[in-house]
């Protein structure tokens, strides 16, 4: 197994301590340090369960940084259950370390089951016509489609995921593209990239699906698909909705969410992929090679919070590690702090601004684009409620401590509820929240190294 390299030793410059009081009883946290002149990341985390994570190396640091929730360890001789996708359709779960269902557990259980069916009525309103889950060959893309004017080329933080050192691995490393038919229409199509090492065993495998960010395809994530698939994932990447193969122009996804204001009939931002997802997740519970009980899910950006919405609607995404997308849209409406994600979509912004005789984007135009293209993103479905509803399954949230369109701030109410829910179900340590200082809205290799950690830690044997 391939671990990511630890960091070097920690040069503890200044050091402050405050006291948070969490449930009835108080904390420590360490608000900052630097490593070697550069900056330690903050770990808001409920347990330290391994102490080889990139986060956790250094015991006299991590200790110290680490948010821990009070927790009780379950017993080894009992039974941990719970519902697993709808109501229509259970399956009973357990890990290394299995307890049975408290009364409290229970209800979270439930009411996130009841979030899940009235976020799939909602997933369903705007669909073009459903059709029974197919699958069509494809060929390699050539010459992906990048919706910016200066396409990147590289990415560091990407290249420095834990690669398995494998001679001639390219001869080894089998690539599959396929479409699945997700819906009726031409968005209903949904780009398939698979990556995997060629086996003589049929032994199933832990898969990862991976989701890029605005603008990018599947294609860009390469590097990524690669490292895992060296460690014997099979790895897996989609085009999201108005973008690589489903965009036909640098402005398909621009001109999709201005539709989507205008007429109400589509909801191209975060939804309708979540659809594709859900029908994903159909399909590789089907394959022969995956493991259906190991399916893990990661993304950066808009790839995050397609990645946090996927597994709130659908529990077989089985780990999951949402990176730079995790935030709080009332919270940043209530606080006026929801200009940077704004200013990431800004044109169907201004247009919805132009139709309501706005002279300028105000909260009240932000409330209403998202309730027309995303309807429940900033209530119902929103963090506080979205993020307690994945636990008990392993999620750790990367994000920049300095990132104006997440916030930290922002995120203060889902983390203590998904504390709780975690609490409840006797499974503090499948739940981390870190979030690097003096990082932005960028994914860094801190970062991808963090994620790489966490799905090894859950889905390899």
């Amino acid at each position: 197994m391939i671990k990511p390299s630890p960091p070097k030793k920690a040069l503890i410059i200044c050091i402050y301590y405050f006291m948070v009081p969490l449930y009835g009883k108080h904390i420590i946290i360490m608000h900052r340090s630097l490593l070697n002149a550069h900056q330690q990341p903050l770990s808001f985390t409920l347990s330290s369960r391994n102490s080889n994570s990139p986060s956790t190396v250094h015991s006299h640091v991590a200790q110290t940084m680490a948010h821990t929730c009070p927790r009780s360890l379950p017993t080894s001789a009992q039974k941990l259950s719970y519902k697993y996708r709808s109501s229509s359709q259970t399956r009973s779960v357990s890990d290394s370390t299995e307890t049975a269902m408290s009364p409290a557990m229970e209800e979270a259980l439930d009411e996130a089951q009841k979030l899940r069916d009235e976020f799939l009525k909602v997933l369903r309103s705007r669909r073009s016509g459903e059709v029974p889950l197919s699958v069509e060959p494809a060929k390699p893309v050539a010459h992906p489609l990048f919706q910016e004017a200066s396409p990147p080329t590289f990415s560091e933080a990407m290249n420095a995921c834990p690669k398995a050192n494998i001679p001639n691995f390219k001869d080894k490393l089998h690539e599959e593209n396929l479409y699945l038919i997700t819906e009726e229409g031409e968005q209903g199509r949904l780009p398939v990239w698979i990556l995997s090492m060629k086996e003589n065993n049929t032994q199933k495998r832990p898969a990862v699906v991976f989701l890029h960010s605005t603008n990018k395809n599947k294609e860009w994530l390469r590097p990524l698909l690669e490292a895992y698939a060296s460690r014997g994932y099979v790895a897996i990447a989609i085009d999201s909705r108005y973008h690589g193969e489903r965009a036909s122009n640098i402005t398909t996804y621009r001109d999709a969410l201005i539709s989507s204001w205008k007429k109400g009939d589509t909801m191209p931002f975060l939804f309708d992929t979540t659809w594709d997802l859900i029908k994903l997740a159909d399909y590789l519970t089907q394959r022969e090679d995956v493991d259906p009980t190991r399916i893990g899910i990661t993304g950066e950006s808009l790839g995050g919070m397609h990645a946090w919405f996927a597994a709130a609607a659908d529990t077989r995404y089985a780990v999951v590690v949402p990176i730079i997308g995790v935030q709080g849209f009332r919270w940043a409406i209530d606080n006026d702090k929801w200009q940077a994600r704004v200013d990431s979509i800004k044109p169907v912004f201004e247009a919805a601004r132009i139709d309501l005789g706005k002279t300028s984007i105000d909260k009240e135009v932000v409330e209403k684009v998202w309730d027309r293209i995303a309807p429940g993103l900033a209530s119902k479905f929103d963090s506080p409620y979205t993020i307690p509803a994945i636990a008990p399954r392993p999620l750790l949230i990367v994000n920049g401590a300095e990132d104006p369109r997440c916030p930290l701030a922002g995120l203060e109410i889902p983390k203590s509820r998904a504390c709780k829910a975690y609490e409840d179900a006797q499974r503090t340590h499948n739940f981390k929240l870190i979030a690097e200082p003096g990082i932005g809205h960028q994914m860094t290799a801190f970062m991808v190294k963090e994620a790489s950690y966490w799905f090894d830690q859950f889905l390899m044997p």
